[in-house]
């Protein structure tokens, strides 16, 4: 896919494995902000355009693999998200949760920006669990019947349009609540003089925060445009 400056960023996250990472880099939300164009996420962003253009088009090639997801219909991606990203934070949530109270209570009277820290990943983590359990418990089966039915399913919310609207309002929350995280951690650095526990907290706070953007691109992007459509098009059948 070649590059142009009115390629969207969830145009850009979708082509190429190591994309998505280098927009992390270059700090381009293509998730929550994946509609808008390169042109401007770097007007926004204070980068060059051209140099922006010039890197993501420099990436390797070969020997990564293909971004497998794509490609997959409504039913097969709802599958894929709860066999990844859904299974990666019901592991990861909880050990995290316990690294930020250790580090907080160890290291907090000294770095008072890790009690801040805390307090805004134990938000982020009562943000997710429930929001998980809305997906997989009434979102996902409303999707399943969708890509069964024969005709548009009667759903007691009306159009499907509804709870991706809601679920897409809570992926904006949780984005922001990353961003605090990235802000109070300086990239994720941790201080100097901390234990090994505060760098394992740096580290997974980062996987995490990639983990969650792609995860959010994957709805936002594909799979709720998709059901949508798909139900339009049962609508007229």
């Amino acid at each position: 896919m070649a590059l142009t400056p009115t390629t969207t960023l969830a145009e850009i996250a979708s082509t190429h494995p190591s994309r998505p990472r280098e927009l992390e880099r270059l700090g381009l939300d293509y998730c929550c902000g994946g509609k808008r164009s390169l042109e401007q996420a770097c007007q926004q962003q204070g980068l060059d355009l051209e140099t922006v253009l010039l890197e993501l088009g420099n990436l390797p090639t070969a020997p990564e693999p293909p971004t497998g997801w794509i490609g997959l219909t409504p039913a097969q991606l709802v599958d894929h998200l709860e066999a990844t990203h859904h299974r990666y934070l019901k592991q990861e949530l909880p050990r995290l949760s316990e690294l930020a109270a250790k580090v907080s209570r160890v290291h907090g009277e000294k770095h008072p920006e890790l009690i801040r820290v805390a307090k805004v990943y134990a938000e982020l983590s009562a943000d997710l669990e429930p929001h998980l359990r809305k997906e997989e418990e009434v979102l996902f089966p409303m999707i399943r019947s969708l890509a069964s039915a024969n005709g548009r399913p009667s759903f007691p919310c009306g159009s499907i349009a509804n709870p991706t609207a809601v679920m897409e309002q809570e992926h904006a929350v949780v984005g922001g609540l990353l961003e605090q995280l990235r802000a109070l951690t300086h990239g994720y650095q941790a201080p100097a003089g901390t234990c090994a526990s505060t760098g394992a907290l740096r580290t997974g706070l980062a996987e995490l925060e990639a983990d969650t953007h792609l995860h959010v691109h994957k709805e936002n992007n594909h799979l709720f445009p998709a059901v949508t459509a798909l139900e339009e098009q049962l609508a007229a059948a």
